[in-house]
């Protein structure tokens, strides 16, 4: 396992860093969430413990995720990554929050545009029956007109969209895509599996197949201990294994979700398992996942 490592340099299309002063939902009361107790990451983030994880994984480049700051504070997030990029190499891309259904969005696409680690949007529209694991405010946000028209804006500025769904929300998910041909769409979370029932693997597998239907949709194969809060191959392995077969290696990217992974894994480890389940790939297809997709999308 050691040589595969060494041969394949790695960019991680997903993770944070964060300033607690920064963040109202981490530095609040501790509430019931989707990725379960976090009172070990209610305190600073920064780039350099970030690298420090991945010591040892050939990490080479990063993708920065948003972090929900405070509404109105879409803009300022972004310049505070982009500081921390131009102070230290890192990260080299920066996935930032808009609320697209902001009737004045169009001119915070075009500020965000000016900040050249900036590559696409990220506005969580995911929602669930559970509500601790929703967090849209109705599972059709994605259909209102003034979020489409914001959604619109985006391909101006050749900015692509992070979409995170649940498998309810799939096929409005591929509709979307479909009506918004010139727009990247990234599926967050290889489509956030939560019931791994046999009768919930059959919907989020449609889902998925559906979703693939639409070649402008991509998928990260992220987020894969949220809902065991662990990692584990025989979670990670399967989910991997399909979204691959599904969407084809081109098409699909690596990310950490670190820290908030980092609740119940060390980075090494998690990279070891995440290796292990793409092992029965060719080499080719090995380096499109862990390098190759994210440096096309990210244009890194």
């Amino acid at each position: 396992m050691e040589a595969p490592l060494k041969n394949i340099p790695t960019i991680d299309g997903h993770h944070h860093i964060w300033r607690l002063k920064d963040l109202a939902w981490l530095s609040g009361p501790q509430v019931p969430r989707i990725f379960g107790p976090y009172e070990a990451i209610c305190r600073d983030y920064p780039i350099e413990e970030f690298r420090a994880d991945t010591a040892g994984c050939n990490v080479v480049k990063s993708v920065y995720v948003q972090t929900n700051w405070p509404q109105g504070n879409s803009y300022d997030e972004a310049k505070w990554v982009q500081s921390v990029s131009d102070a230290t190499g890192w990260p080299h891309a920066n996935v930032a929050h808009a609320d697209l259904a902001d009737p004045s969005v169009g001119a915070l696409f075009k500020a965000l545009a000016t900040l050249p680690a900036t590559r696409g949007i990220r506005q969580q529209i995911h929602w669930h029956e559970n509500p601790q694991y929703r967090f849209a405010p109705h599972p059709e946000m994605m259909n209102e007109p003034n979020w489409r028209r914001g959604l619109a804006h985006l391909a101006e500025h050749n900015l692509l969209f992070e979409i995170q769904l649940f498998t309810s929300q799939m096929r409005h998910g591929a509709e979307l895509a479909r009506e918004f041909p010139r727009t990247i769409f990234v599926l967050e979370h290889a489509g956030m599996l939560e019931d791994m029932s046999s009768d919930g693997w059959k919907r989020w597998r449609e889902g998925m197949n559906v979703l693939a239907l639409q070649p402008n949709v991509n998928v990260k194969l992220s987020g894969l201990g949220t809902f065991v809060h662990a990692c584990r191959s025989d979670v990670m392995g399967p989910i991997i294994k399909e979204t691959v077969e599904i969407f084809g290696a081109k098409r699909c990217l690596f990310g950490s979700n670190f820290p908030i992974e980092k609740l119940w894994t060390d980075y090494r480890t998690l990279y070891l398992t995440f290796r292990k389940a793409i092992e029965h790939l060719d080499q080719g297809d090995q380096h499109a996942i862990l390098h190759d997709t994210a440096a096309r999308l990210y244009r890194i």
